[in-house]
């Protein structure tokens, strides 16, 4: 039973971080091409209100920009509660999921406030459908005029009055103990989301440290989205290298997929590596984990600051101290990579190739 809870509520929560994704990547990609513009122009706050009215058009086109941005990075707490809601009950829970999400938002109850804005709507909305009934002639008020309304109140009320207080304070608390962060204390937590990127490989421990990482921006905290991005690269890249300098070692299948897993690697997909990882659980996680840890430790460690949610490598030269951001994804990949040669024996399609491939050479040379 707790299963089949614990399943369904993950499915409704994945849903609702599907369709946020594209809104977090849009508004921090945004942001970021304003703040790189403005860098070229000595300017480090083009946010700043001062810059509206600049002399320079293209500067004030970047403070727009900047605020375009800042505006899709706002949408991402109502729309992952409207779309977990949905998930729930469909379209009758977009409304009052909407509105949930913007409340968990303007009281400053952050991202767990929004997945329980999302959660309450769904449930609330399914509850109103499933034992409100009406005489026939009145039934079709329920989906039009009950579910939104009454959906709506109650997600509200439970969130401003009961859910959203504690929400808030735990946001607040998070938000000062990660800006507390220095040395030693922020390079662990940068090997921890490093880790947790790394183990099951775009699973639910994977999106909670990225979807965490990335809904931290919106309060202008960086470390942890450095090294959630670094660590979504670094196992795709070090498994398809493996393929590279231990060809005998995989079969033609695996090689195969080591070509997609470095292509995925590059544009910042890690499901590149679940082939490798469902075909050997046991040597290669431990591998992606601790690169990705080590990789996500480097370049906290070394002063990266990556302020867009972009692991790709479209995007590594828009971060700051972008040369210690490289080193860092090669060094990981590099762990992962010789890591997984290690503990790989050569599979045995590709030891009897090559023994048959060695006695042809042996009988040939005999009969010369």
């Amino acid at each position: 039973m707790f299963k089949k809870i614990g399943s369904e509520l993950k499915k409704h929560v994945l849903t609702g971080i599907s369709y946020m994704i594209p809104l977090v990547i849009a508004g921090a990609v945004i942001m970021a091409i304003a703040r790189v513009g403005g860098s070229f122009f000595g300017i480090t706050d083009i946010w700043d209100a001062k810059y509206a009215d600049s002399a320079n058009s293209f500067i004030s086109l970047l403070h727009s920009l900047d605020g375009f941005g800042g505006l899709a990075l706002g949408m991402m707490f109502p729309v992952i509660a409207a779309f977990i809601g949905y998930s729930i009950a469909d379209k009758l829970a977009l409304a009052p999921g909407l509105v949930g999400g913007l409340l968990a938002r303007d009281i400053g109850a952050g991202f767990l406030g929004a997945l329980a804005a999302g959660l309450i709507a769904g449930y609330t909305c399914l509850l109103i459908k499933k034992y409100v009934k009406l005489p026939k002639a009145a039934a079709s008020i329920v989906p039009v005029f009950l579910v939104p309304v009454f959906g709506t109140l109650i997600t509200v009320l439970i969130i401003n009055y009961v859910v959203g207080i504690p929400f808030a304070d735990l946001n607040t608390a998070l938000e000062n103990w990660l800006n507390g962060m220095s040395g030693s204390n922020q390079i662990l937590m940068a090997a921890i989301i490093g880790a947790m990127v790394g183990f099951d490989l775009g699973g639910p421990v994977n999106k909670a440290a990225v979807t965490t990482a990335m809904a931290l921006l919106t309060s202008g905290i960086y470390a942890p989205n450095t090294a959630a991005q670094v660590a979504i690269i670094i196992p795709p890249l070090g498994l398809g290298l493996a393929t590279l300098i231990a060809k005998r070692k995989y079969n033609a299948e695996m090689r195969e997929a080591g070509k997609s897993s470095l292509i995925m690697g590059l544009v910042g997909i890690s499901e590149g590596a679940i082939p490798f990882a469902v075909e050997s659980p046991l040597k290669v996680i431990p591998a992606t984990v601790l690169g990705s840890a080590v990789g996500g430790a480097l370049a906290v460690g070394l002063g990266a600051i990556n302020q867009a949610p972009i692991s790709g490598f479209y995007g590594w030269f828009t971060v700051e101290n972008w040369p210690v951001y490289i080193l860092a994804i090669a060094v990981g990949t590099l762990i992962v990579a010789g890591m997984s040669v290690a503990l790989r024996k050569a599979s045995a399609g590709e030891e009897m190739a090559g023994s048959s491939y060695d006695d042809e050479i042996d009988e040939a040379e005999w009969e010369a």
